[in-house]
């Protein structure tokens, strides 16, 4: 039997930007999406660590790793492999068997449920870091909000003034009280 179509355990870690922390949830799903869509089992996954690079990739300076097993055909690694390298989210990610672990090892890694909740947490604190720094991040489609029109002048008949054609009377009247002030 050739190896290409043989079932085998694999580790594989997963590089994300420091930016895509607030988005942990998104990660976890891309990564979770990208094995399972190619027939992968997912055995287990776990954040690993948020550090600083060695160097620095795609201008970051720091990033987010996530650690996962899977296991899969050999036949469609070639899958999982391309769609990693055209993924946006993802800067970088390495894949090796994992011959070294059993899959109950393997299964006793999975962290997903404590991803979940550091996920919801993050989200929640850069949406009140966001709230404070008085950014909108509220998604609209459609119009955009009306702003407040700017009042130059008061309508005719709103104010209680008198219309533009009584005007020249009205400033005949100070002059007329200035006249006599003088008398």
């Amino acid at each position: 039997m050739s190896d290409e179509y043989r079932t085998h355990n694999y580790e594989a870690m997963f590089l994300f930007p420091q930016r895509a922390g607030p988005r942990l949830a998104e990660c976890v799903d891309h990564v979770v999406e990208i094995i399972t869509k190619n027939g992968a089992e997912l055995l287990g996954l776990k954040k690993w660590d948020e550090r600083r690079l060695a160097y620095e990739i795609d201008k970051q300076k720091r990033g987010l790793y996530l650690l996962g097993y899977f296991r899969v055909d050999a036949s469609a690694m070639k899958g999982i492999d391309r769609d990693l390298r055209l993924s946006e989210l993802v800067m970088r990610s390495m894949i090796t068997r994992a011959d070294h672990m059993t899959i109950d090892e393997m299964k006793a890694t999975d962290a997903r449920e404590d991803l979940a909740v550091e996920a919801k947490l993050r989200a929640e604190k850069a949406a009140e870091e966001e709230a404070a720094a008085g950014v909108d991040t509220s998604v609209s489609l459609g119009a955009p909000k009306a702003r407040p029109a700017k009042v130059d002048a008061p309508a005719e008949g709103e104010s209680g003034e008198t219309p533009a054609e009584d005007a020249p009377e009205a400033e005949a009247q100070p002059a007329e009280a200035e006249a006599a002030k003088t008398d």
